[in-house]
């Protein structure tokens, strides 16, 4: 069986025990939303095969989302030691959240770009992958808000700012850092798997 079809069923299986028990209904269909997109952009565009390289840093970014989808980000308990790191007294768990929304869609962005043959020249690599992440990150942020102005309180948990004034700054910062990881520390094995790939 294909890795891809394992960590579909891992994932479906993760959602289910994210789901039952969950702290908020309303808040676990939020943060779960982007799971289900994920897997159903999987299916629709199925015909372009990634990496398992990259199967597995989304099946990681689902994991996280479905966590935080369980407790909200805001209880997601065993993350009280990044205060030491951080300072304050909020659940930094989201910051997690948000060094993976960089981390992933930097590598996606970088195999389609590449695959798919968009640039000539290489060296825009890096910046227009690292634009891409920035943008997903700032659309993501303003999702967040508009829930919150519709919804009102019951969409508090969602936007997950824990009275942090600088969370919104801080979210697009950590996803910058990620996208810049998975670029620094993965592009040399991306590269591989790629050309195994083809």
């Amino acid at each position: 069986m294909k890795l891809k079809y394992i960590l579909l069923i891992l994932t479906l299986v993760a959602a289910v025990f994210s789901f039952v028990g969950a702290k908020e209904n309303f808040t676990w269909w939020l943060e779960a939303f982007p799971v289900i997109l994920g897997i159903l952009a999987l299916i629709i565009f199925r015909k372009f095969q990634f990496t398992n390289l990259v199967y597995t840093v989304i099946f990681i970014h689902f994991l996280v989302l479905l966590l935080g989808a369980h407790y909200t980000y805001a209880e997601v308990p065993g993350f009280k030691w990044m205060n030491d790191l951080f300072g304050g007294t909020r659940n930094n768990y989201d910051k997690i959240g948000h060094f993976i929304q960089g981390f992933s869609p930097a590598l996606i962005a970088r195999e389609i770009l590449i695959r798919k043959d968009v640039l000539h020249k290489k060296s825009w690599l890096f910046f227009i992958v690292i634009s891409i992440v920035l943008a997903i990150s700032a659309f993501y942020e303003m999702i967040e808000w508009w829930v919150s102005l519709f919804s009102g309180e019951s969409g508090d948990s969602f936007l997950g700012t824990q009275g942090y004034i600088w969370d919104t700054q801080t979210d697009m910062f950590m996803a910058l850092i990620g996208g810049i990881f998975a670029l620094l520390l993965f592009s040399k094995i991306h590269d591989k798997k790629i050309q195994e790939l083809q």
